[in-house]
């Protein structure tokens, strides 16, 4: 056959031109439209004809709709790609200090800055450009392309078919006729005109994993929803089995796969990663935009030396600044990153490693993520429920035999070849006849001859539709009449297999004389009952420990699948997943968001669920405070991937799925769900570690600066003083990321408390400035630093001791525990945070010490300093304890 495609009537057109955007329940009507029209009528809509188009029309017509493709989001240049990694808000603020730093004659200072901007997006940059092109590796190359008829084209011969010509999907246009074989991928979404066993796998945008049966019948008029239509397929699908002619009825945006690749267009929603780093920036310019100029202020009222204030006031709002949480913040997630690809995960998005911590609820899909994708042959059954081989030698027989590809279910059959190796079936039956599958009777028969003795017909189909052709059964070797009773055990039968999720499916048999020639549909009559063949998608081996493992960890399992609430509660009952309450896609069609809400929140299935609603209960579940994970691999989840905090998927999924996940599983072990959700909550502890010590302890020095600035004659340290002891902190904290986490830390589900963070600085912070005025009594009255002539000594003196009281009080804040003994801190950590201090008590007596207006201090300094810091841990160390009764560690 070959298609013939002209344009329609303007009256009746189904798609727009062009590229033009078009509502999903727009095509989705256009959709349900075409499948009510017969053949004919649906021909005279695309003005076509059996023999397909001509080349002439079908270019007229390509250049009129547009390639037959779906817009998909561009690959970001490299160039913006880096750009993006240094316009975040803190990065902007901390450019801005560099800049100002700079025009007021601190090039110093702006060029720290500017290092660990740089130095941080680089490290962003480096992480995610790597996976992402990774990902991009993971995308089929292959090139795909249609048979169509076209009346220019001369037909090949294939198999003894008239074949059309071989074009590329992307030419295909309205009104092509196109063939459907097995293995092909829809190419658009087409009208059927002719099948043949036509069976096609849907899952990707149903969610079902059985195969779904296509024929030209018309549907019922109250049908409303395209997918369940029968002579309808869609882009995006695979043919299993069978054969078929379609007419294309959708191309390219306009497509049922395209009005769900646009959900997923767009700036992704941001995260809770995102709302918490901007959070604490937010947190730290307010304290900034106040303590800046106060310090300015104090300074050139006190002092009569308003450029000296100005640049000592610049120096303090760099002190506050926390240019190295960039840097902090990106080395830890690149260090996640690195540790789950290690596990073979590709992690996309790094924000996503402290998302995956975060996470407290996990929705996923059910085929072929919890599930494997796979029919198996769960059961053979003789009609009273007991295990019967002839059920299974007789099935395989039927599947062995019949004509053509075989579908899903003959497969899962053939499979279990093994259990009948030594009954020698294939030797002992050689085919005889065969009696095809139709869409009314829903069975088909194959007619086998034993050992050159007798005919045996056995037929395989729909349990109602065996039923009503059997009048006797078998069970135990024994024939026996059927009645009404043995009918409704069956029922039973067949319902308590199909509440277990199992599809069921009736195999009989009839002996026939030898001498029989021919056989037709009217031999299938008087058959025996043998019994059933039940199926099963069954979920993946690893399944059961990971939910175990996520539910340890204080994360809960949801299921959002297309599929029906039977077989789902059958999944979740075998891996061991509690169901609290079953909600069906048609029950939210009335509810508010908050009625949607605090229905999701003890929902466990979610069933029949179309993939905007999906993304609907995704939404209302981060609206009411979760941090939601998805996982899914197929085109009906790609919108709730990109709307969740952390879209996992895996690399067996579809392009759309993996463009809009953040995590692509490369293995289908379910168990490195734990070590992602582990290793964010180490990244996201080791983050707020460094926020906790940075906001503490510059809170903590700009009061003691505040005020060093009304009470002594002179600055208390100088603006490069400030900057060197700043850079030594900052360096004493790059070994955060390979710090130990506490076991405690790693329990439940971690979130972004900006209030108590912002506690946390106000009570830790202080204590620190208790210290340094005691320090500066220390150096104004013991040492008699009381003069402008000697405040290199008090400044001095003041930084040794503020560069050690920061960099000891880090092992302090790091942990809930007591330091040192309790919980003691990784060898890196230890080993720079020594560097720093040791680095701190040699500047004043180094070459350098004059040039940065240091002077040597007398050894009992270190005596009365080595008091100081002691008392210090301690006073800290009672009043973190005490602040963890009261608010909390996180």
């Amino acid at each position: 056959m070959k298609t013939l495609n002209k344009t329609p009537n303007a009256s009746q057109k189904p798609q727009t031109d062009s590229n033009q955007s078009v509502d999903s329940s727009d095509s989705s009507k256009a959709l349900i439209d075409i499948a009510q029209r017969d053949v004919d009528g649906v021909l005279h809509l695309f003005d076509t004809s059996l023999d397909g188009l001509t080349e002439t029309e079908a270019k007229r017509r390509l250049s009129k709709s547009g390639l037959n493709e779906i817009a998909r989001e561009k690959q970001i240049a490299w160039y913006v790609q880096l750009l993006k990694t240094v316009t975040n808000p803190l990065s902007l603020l901390l450019i801005v200090l560099a800049v100002i730093s700079l025009l007021t004659g601190s090039p110093t200072a702006a060029l720290i800055i500017f290092i660990m901007v740089i130095f941080g997006g680089l490290l962003r940059f480096s992480q995610e450009f790597q996976s992402n092109k990774a990902a991009e590796k993971l995308r089929e190359m292959v090139s795909a392309t249609a048979t169509v008829n076209r009346q220019d084209a001369a037909p090949k011969e294939e198999k003894g078919i008239t074949a059309g010509k071989e074009i590329a999907v992307k030419l295909l246009v309205l009104g092509d006729i196109i063939f459907l074989s097995a293995g092909d991928m829809i190419p658009a979404d087409v009208r059927l005109i002719a099948a043949k066993d036509l069976f096609l796998s849907q899952s990707t945008l149903t969610g079902e994993s059985l195969p779904a049966e296509k024929h030209v019948d018309l549907p019922d008029n109250k049908e409303k929803n395209p997918l369940e239509l029968v002579n309808l397929c869609f882009m995006g699908t695979s043919v299993v089995s069978g054969s078929g002619t379609a007419v294309v009825a959708q191309t390219g945006s306009h497509t049922y796969l395209a009005s769900l690749a646009k959900t997923v267009s767009g700036r992704k929603p941001r995260t809770s990663f995102d709302k918490g780093v901007n959070g604490v920036t937010m947190l730290l310019l307010r304290f900034m935009m106040i303590m800046a100029p106060l310090v300015f202020l104090i300074n050139g009222i006190f002092k009569h030396n308003w450029v000296e204030a100005f640049t000592f006031g610049l120096s303090v709002a760099v002190g506050l600044a926390p240019e190295m949480l960039p840097v902090i913040v990106t080395a830890n997630l690149a260090k996640g990153a690195i540790t789950m690809s290690d596990k073979k995960v590709i992690v996309k998005n790094i924000d996503a490693i402290q998302d995956f911590g975060s996470m407290n609820i996990l929705c996923t899909d059910k085929t072929g993520t919890l599930t494997q994708d796979k029919i198996v042959l769960q059961r053979h059954l003789d009609p009273y429920g007991q295990e019967s081989l002839d059920v299974l030698k007789y099935a395989y027989l039927n599947s062995f035999y019949q004509t053509g590809l075989k579908n899903l279910l003959d497969v899962a059959v053939l499979d279990r070849n093994q259990e009948l190796k030594s009954l020698d079936i294939e030797k002992n039956y050689q085919k005889f006849d065969e009696i095809p599958f139709d869409f009314v009777r829903r069975r088909m028969s194959v007619v086998v001859e034993e050992m050159g003795k007798q005919h045996v017909l056995i037929c395989k189909g729909a349990v109602e539709e065996v039923l009503k052709i059997c009048t006797q059964l078998q069970v135990n070797d024994q024939v026996l009449p059927m009645d009404e009773s043995v009918h409704t055990k069956v029922a039973d039968l067949q319902q308590k297999l199909n509440s277990e999720g199992l599809r069921v499916i009736a195999v009989a048999y009839k002996v026939m004389p030898p001498d029989q020639s021919h056989y037709a549909i009217a031999d299938e009559s008087d058959l025996v009952l043998l019994g059933n063949i039940a199926f099963l998608d069954p979920p993946k081996e690893s399944v059961a420990q990971a939910i175990k493992a996520l539910n340890r960890n204080g994360v809960e399992v949801k299921i959002l699948t297309g599929d029906n609430e039977v077989i789902t509660r059958k999944i979740c009952k075998d891996v061991g997943l509690a169901v609290q309450k079953v909600l069906l896609g048609s029950d939210i069609e009335g509810l508010s968001d908050d009625e949607l809400a605090s229905s999701a929140a003890t929902t466990t299935i979610f069933a029949k669920f179309s993939p905007t609603q999906k993304a609907k209960v995704i939404q209302v579940l981060r609206k009411a405070g979760n941090v939601v994970g998805y996982m899914g691999d197929g085109i009906n989840d790609a919108a709730a991937l990109r709307e969740a905090d952390v879209g996992i998927s895996v690399d067996t999924a579809v392009d759309i799925a993996k463009e809009s996940a953040d995590i692509i599983l490369l293995e289908k072990n379910l168990l490195v769900l734990e070590s992602g959700v582990v290793e964010g909550r180490k990244t996201f502890a080791n983050i707020i570690k460094y926020i906790r010590m940075g906001t503490s302890s510059n809170f903590g020095n700009m009061f003691s600066v505040l005020g060093a600035s009304a009470i002594l004659p002179f600055l208390p340290m100088q603006p490069v003083q400030i900057l060197i002891n700043n850079l030594l902190y900052d360096f004493s904290q790059t070994g955060i990321p390979f710090d130990r986490v506490d076991r405690e830390d790693l329990v439940n589900p971690p979130k972004w408390k900006i209030d108590n963070i912002r506690r946390f600085m106000m009570f830790i912070g202080p204590i620190s400035s208790i210290f340094d005025y005691c320090t500066y009594a220390l150096m104004w009255f013991v040492f008699g630093a009381t003069s402008v002539d000697h405040q290199a000594l008090f400044q001095t003196g003041w930084f040794v001791e503020s560069l050690m009281t920061q960099t000891l009080i880090v092992h302090v804040i790091r942990t809930a525990k007591i330091p040192f003994f309790q919980s003691r801190a990784s060898l890196p950590m230890l080993l720079i945070t020594a560097t720093v201090m040791a680095v701190g008590m040699y500047l004043p007596f180094s070459p350098i010490a004059h040039s940065l207006g240091f002077v040597p201090l007398p050894a009992v300094y270190f005596l009365w300093l080595a008091a100081i810091l002691t008392c210090y841990c301690v006073l800290t160390q009672f009043v973190k304890t005490w602040f963890i009764k009261k608010y909390g560690y996180t």
